[in-house]
């Protein structure tokens, strides 16, 4: 017989049992993915620290801290992976604009900015509101940017 998973609610279940372990290890989870592909369930668990980069030992501590809880959590068989977000990582949410405040990225714009005719810009993420969007210093030319929220169509870590 076959077993129903609403992915939905294990997240909502394991969601705070991440955040917490992560933050024993000065650690913060960018994203939290339980998915299935090719027939199998996949949890994948991508952490940041503000202080240094994501190591091997800080996946192991993580993993190893959550094994038996996930396992009372998720009613299935999955593969558990946590690893860093990586150098290039697109912006899964808005969150990543707060938690990466001082980090170059690249933004990709849906409609040029006024009296602009580019859509993509390289520089600085200065400051996030949710309701004003974002505040950017542009490479280019150091140029302070108020970007609305509306008008990002993608947003990603950049390293020269």
């Amino acid at each position: 017989m076959k077993q129903e998973i609403n992915r939905h609610e294990i997240l909502e279940k394991i969601t705070p049992v991440i955040e917490n372990t992560a933050v024993r290890y000065n650690l913060i989870p960018i994203e939290i993915e339980f998915i299935k592909e090719n027939h199998r369930w996949f949890l994948r668990i991508y952490l940041y620290s503000y202080d240094h980069d994501i190591t091997l030992d800080d996946c192991e501590n993580v993993t190893r801290s959550l094994n038996d809880f996930l396992d009372e959590l998720i009613p299935v068989k999955y593969y558990l992976e946590v690893s860093s977000p990586g150098l290039e990582r697109k912006f899964k949410s808005d969150k990543e604009f707060v938690i990466f405040k001082g980090r170059r990225v690249s933004i990709k714009l849906k409609t040029p900015l006024e009296g602009e005719t580019e859509r993509i810009f390289k520089g600085e993420i200065i400051d996030w509101d949710d309701n004003e969007g974002l505040t950017f210093l542009r490479f280019e030319d150091g140029e302070e940017l108020q970007i609305p929220k509306s008008n990002i169509q993608s947003a990603k870590l950049y390293i020269d």
